[in-house]
């Protein structure tokens, strides 16, 4: 089993374990085991250890400590504690622009991570400014029971209908596609977000709540609210979507023909980190085409490798052609300078 600690507890690791030097290393793994702790997701676990992780043990002689929450919470975590031990982190775009104003983070350098220059282009111009490269694409859509919600839903605004009532839900705005939930209200009345820092929003919110049962931080819940018959609907991020629905097989997923909004996931390096090149590894490995081929199948994650091809049905319910090219953007840093008074405003319509 996969050491894994919990948030309270992971800064008692130490930076590295002695072990004998072992075979089937290359050439390029230390003699001395080491010891990388990765802040991630947590989702797939099993998946991300077989794909991702034992891989990459094995070829660096290493040893793999996670972190797991979300995005927000281990964000926290570390802007909290100036001595953290974790060495790469994998945040949300909104998130990791945070951290990146908040100088947390190593300032990538490229030579180091060979596989950056085989990036998609807007990752490569995320990256620029020596931010962590992204390793994932994704958008939300609506996923919602074709049995029970006696309409078919196609577009955004028709998670507004009256039909609808206490039969949804929706991320909560603290998690990575609660910003983006603003987004689509602010749409649905016809203004740009950016132009009224979120008033018009909040009022597609207000006028949204009465149709929301739920807001949600995990989207693995929403499998036992379609199940439970709890809800009919929701707004998800199309990385949980095979959670949901092969848990349901009346359950479908659309991304409106309006358009979406798209996150980067991305990784960092502590700039505090005691072991900076073997987290360098950690990213090229992340971004390398054997890797994503990998998890574009296993973890429903779109790749940002652009030597990456993927065929009909593994491009289903991902962000990559045709619904790659309808995407959107987040305004990561607007986003940060008005969240916390969205946060309260959002808190008192939803969370009462």
């Amino acid at each position: 089993m996969k050491k894994k600690l919990g948030l309270v507890s992971l800064t008692l690791i130490t930076a590295s374990v002695l072990a004998a030097c072992g075979g089937g290393g290359d050439e390029g793994a230390s003699k001395e085991k080491q010891t990388l702790i990765i802040s991630t997701f947590g989702l797939e676990e099993d998946k991300m250890q077989e794909d991702v992780f034992k891989p990459f043990e094995e070829k660096y002689n290493v040893d793999i400590v996670l972190e797991t929450g979300t995005s927000s919470e281990r964000l926290t975590k570390l802007k909290s504690n100036p001595n953290s031990t974790v060495d790469v982190i994998e945040l949300s775009q909104s998130n990791a622009a945070d951290g990146v104003e908040a100088g947390l983070f190593e300032k990538i350098d490229n030579s180091k991570v060979p596989n950056m220059d085989n990036l998609i282009d807007s990752a490569k111009e995320l990256a620029a400014d020596g931010s962590g490269p992204a390793y994932t694409l994704n958008s939300i859509g609506i996923v919602y029971n074709t049995k029970t919600s006696g309409k078919e839903i196609k577009e955004w605004d028709d998670l507004w209908d009256p039909s609808l009532k206490a039969k949804i839900s929706i991320p909560d705005i603290t998690t990575t596609f609660g910003p983006a939930m603003l987004y689509v209200a602010s749409s649905h009345k016809n203004v740009d977000l950016t132009t009224d820092d979120g008033k018009a929003s909040l009022e597609g919110i207000t006028e949204l709540a009465p149709n929301v049962v739920k807001t949600y931080s995990k989207s693995s819940d929403l499998a036992n609210m379609f199940q439970s018959g709890e809800i009919t609907a929701a707004v998800v991020g199309d990385f949980a979507v095979p959670i949901i629905t092969e848990s349901n097989p009346d359950v479908a997923y659309v991304v409106p023909e309006s358009g979406t909004y798209a996150n980067f996931n991305t990784i960092n390096i502590n700039k505090n980190s005691k072991n900076k090149d073997l987290a360098y590894k950690y990213i090229d490995w992340r971004l390398s085409q054997e890797v994503q081929e990998k998890t574009a199948v296993s973890l429903n994650e779109a790749p940002t490798n652009k030597n990456v091809v993927l065929d009909v049905e593994t491009a289903k319910n991902k962000t990559y052609g045709e619904v790659a090219e309808r995407t959107k953007k987040v305004d990561s840093l607007f986003v940060n300078k008005n969240l916390e008074s969205w946060i309260n405003q959002w808190n008192r319509i939803l969370n009462k």
